[in-house]
């Protein structure tokens, strides 16, 4: 092994000065295929914490279009009532004129009876 001290974030085998023999160990397998696991939970973590940014920025999103459709609800609701409301005073304006209509032909009808019955 070389005198420098052991720095994680050089790769294997480029610590050391150049041309220097790279002795292996069985401790060095070892301590390469921990690293390799240490980096894969490393890049799983980030990849977690990628994922959750995304689904926090996701939640905002679908908050936001909850608070929109809510609001359109109360539009189509306040809408609807306004043409329940016209629907109804128009269904009363025709029973009125069919209303009015039966009058003025039954006394279209009675009158000139009652007249000539004289």
């Amino acid at each position: 092994m070389s005198s420098e001290p052991y720095d994680p974030y050089i790769p294997n085998g480029a610590q050391g000065a150049p041309g220097a023999p790279n002795a292996r160990t069985p401790g060095d397998a070892r301590v390469a295929v921990i690293q390799a696991e240490v980096d894969g939970a490393m890049g799983k973590m980030r990849e977690n914490v990628t994922n959750l940014a995304q689904r926090g920025d996701d939640l905002g999103s679908l908050q936001d279009k909850t608070e929109d459709l809510a609001g359109s609800a109360q539009k189509f609701n306040r809408g609807a009532n306004k043409v329940r409301q016209r629907m109804r005073w128009q269904e009363m304006k025709m029973r009125i004129w069919i209303g009015v209509g039966i009058v003025v032909l039954l006394a279209i009808i009675i009158i000139p009876a009652v007249v000539t019955t004289r």
